[in-house]
């Protein structure tokens, strides 16, 4: 009579595989609603450690099925080798985070001119929960900022504000940077005015569009052309500083900062400051600076091709 050989199973391998899914699942899902959806950071970072945790889980459990796969030849050896895979990204991540914190200064808010910051126009405002942000800046950050960021600095072209403003506007459209202009600056009451002006000319147009259907009259309206926004920026000519505030994200996470820029006319030049602050938590992870210096490098090649026109 033959003998059968039954093959034992390792459940621990096919245990794990179960696991590291749904570790990689959640972790997909959780950056995909923060990215792109509502998911907020706080929920954000949570959901990731809790995917980190399971992933964690599920590795002993593949490496026990990978030993009874060498020990008793146990089915179950791809189940255990798809653990691990599947489990890499979540460790990962969280690895890299804690790399992050080690290595990078313990910062949240950063700025080009460390004696005089660009001010909030709006102080960002968000449910933190779990992720307190301090509500000020010590001097002590200030100087561990210096020492650590020594490059990051504030910029000086020559022209004025409006010249400059256009190219700022350019750039933080390129880097993916909302930018609006805040206050009662020239720039912004030039926006303001632009916009009126628009809406005047809209109104024309659609009152001669209703008449089109009707005999004309003996006088006819005639479209106003739309208003140049340069000319209507250099038109105002009250010095003062201008104030850009908006926000951004990291590529990848989708991690928010809120940022506000500013132009300062001095003579015949224009000094531009930048401010960038996580919103969430006292901690950026070095990505605040690499925001801010990314910014600023495609504002100098912006000025400088403008300079060779």
């Amino acid at each position: 009579m033959a003998v059968r050989f039954v093959r034992p199973v390792s459940s621990a391998a096919f245990m794990a595989r179960r696991l590291a899914l749904a570790a990689f699942l959640l972790l997909i899902i959780a950056v995909a609603a923060h990215r792109f959806g509502p998911l907020p950071t706080p929920q954000l970072a949570a959901l990731v450690l809790l995917s980190a945790a399971i992933a964690a889980v599920s590795v002993p459990l593949a490496l026990r099925g990978l030993m009874q796969l060498w020990a008793i030849g146990a089915r179950g050896g791809v189940a255990a080798a798809g653990a691990l895979f599947l489990a890499l990204p979540p460790l990962l991540l969280v690895g890299f985070c804690l790399w992050r914190f080690e290595t990078t200064p313990r910062l949240f808010d950063l700025t080009t001119d460390l004696a005089d910051p660009p001010t909030w126009v709006r102080q960002p405002q968000a449910d933190q929960i779990w992720l307190k942000r301090p509500m000020f800046v010590t001097s002590l950050e200030r100087q561990t900022q210096k020492t650590a960021y020594p490059a990051l600095s504030g910029r000086r072209y020559e022209g004025a504000p409006d010249r400059i403003y256009e190219a700022v506007m350019k750039v933080a459209k390129a880097e993916r940077m909302d930018l609006r202009p805040q206050g009662d600056s020239p720039i912004a009451r030039a926006e303001k005015a632009a916009e009126r002006q628009v809406q005047a000319a809209a109104q024309v147009e659609d009152a001669a569009g209703a008449l089109s259907a009707t005999p004309l009259p003996a006088i006819v309206p005639v479209p106003l052309p739309r208003p140049d926004r340069k000319a209507a920026i250099a038109a105002l000519e009250t010095p003062s500083d201008v104030l850009l505030q908006g926000s951004t994200r990291t590529f990848a996470l989708g991690l928010p900062f809120d940022v506000v820029v500013r132009l300062r006319e001095e003579e015949e030049t224009t000094l531009v400051d930048l401010r960038i602050a996580a919103r969430y938590g006292a901690h950026d992870l070095g990505f605040g600076a690499g925001l801010a210096e990314g910014f600023l490098r495609a504002l100098d090649a912006e000025m400088l091709g403008i300079a060779k026109q």
